[in-house]
């Protein structure tokens, strides 16, 4: 029983482990440069990140499944995405803008920086501000910084599929790899082109909705806690479009998951002044 409650800790130390690993692939394609080289390590250093997602959805999981919530374990845990969804993914973004020369050093620094240092805020705000219940962990008060990262990733990887066509990126195997070989080359440089400043666009826009009080539910607590014969053909559903187009998945899955909080926010503000006139 011991080890299992120390499972929860290991699986973050893990979370830990692959951010560090994606940022040490970061700098190794930033150090090699050539465009082919470039893009296989930034392409791995990717997966990590969205490696680290999973660990960090199962600690939690984990944790109330062995009932071993600590104090060490909830510091443990905001350390652990402070480098995995708030200094790697920002390294990641800055290397992806300087090695195809989008905007200027200073200004890709700046987003970038600013990512990192809201995310980091916004998880000191929820250590203090949450509790270990599960209850509590239903729903987020702004982007919860896992999904931010998630988000950003899914965008640049996306890019970097466009920009590569069919030789590079994890849909050259898929059938979305062949599919995007169908578009004009030109075109697709295109694309990828503008999802690289829809990416510098990005990072301030995340860092905002981390520290704002958007509220978004708990996407992988949702889904796991589902119950039923749908439960299980959702998720068979979902890994079959992960295996069919796992990039352009998770890049559609992450924007989706963005709007929901806007979308929220917007309805209740149109709800509360549609009341508002008819009380008037």
């Amino acid at each position: 029983m011991r080890r299992a409650k120390s499972l929860p800790n290991l699986l973050t130390l893990g979370n830990a482990f692959l951010g560090l690993l994606a940022i040490s692939k970061a700098i190794d394609a930033l150090v090699l440069g050539s465009d082919e080289g470039f893009s296989g390590l930034f392409e791995t250093a990717c997966w990590f990140i969205l490696g680290a997602m999973l660990l960090d959805g199962l600690d939690g999981r984990v944790a109330r499944m062995t009932d071993s919530f600590s104090d060490l374990g909830a510091q443990l845990d905001s350390f652990a995405d402070a480098v995995t969804f708030g200094v790697a993914p920002a390294l990641l973004a800055k290397v992806m803008l300087e090695q195809h020369d989008v905007l200027h050093p200073r200004l890709n620094f700046f987003v970038a920086a600013l990512y990192s240092l809201m995310a980091i805020l916004r998880l000191a705000r929820f250590n203090i501000e949450s509790d270990h219940d599960e209850e509590s962990h239903r729903s987020f008060s702004g982007l919860p910084s896992p999904a931010a990262a998630g988000t950003l990733v899914a965008t640049m990887m996306m890019s970097q599929a466009l920009l590569g066509g069919t030789d590079v990126g994890a849909e050259s195997t898929t059938p979305m790899g062949h599919m995007l070989a169908l578009i004009p080359e030109a075109t697709r440089a295109s694309l990828g082109g503008g999802l690289q400043y829809v990416t510098f666009l990005l990072l301030p826009t995340l860092a905002l909705l981390m520290v704002s009080k958007v509220p978004y539910t708990h996407a992988f607590s949702s889904l796991m806690s589902a119950r039923g014969r749908w439960a299980i053909v959702r998720l068979v559903l979902l890994l079959l479009v992960l295996a069919l187009a796992p990039v352009l998945t998770l890049f559609i899955l992450g924007w989706v998951y963005l709007l929901t909080g806007i979308v929220h926010v917007v309805r209740d503000r149109h709800e509360g002044s549609a009341g508002g006139n008819q009380v008037a």
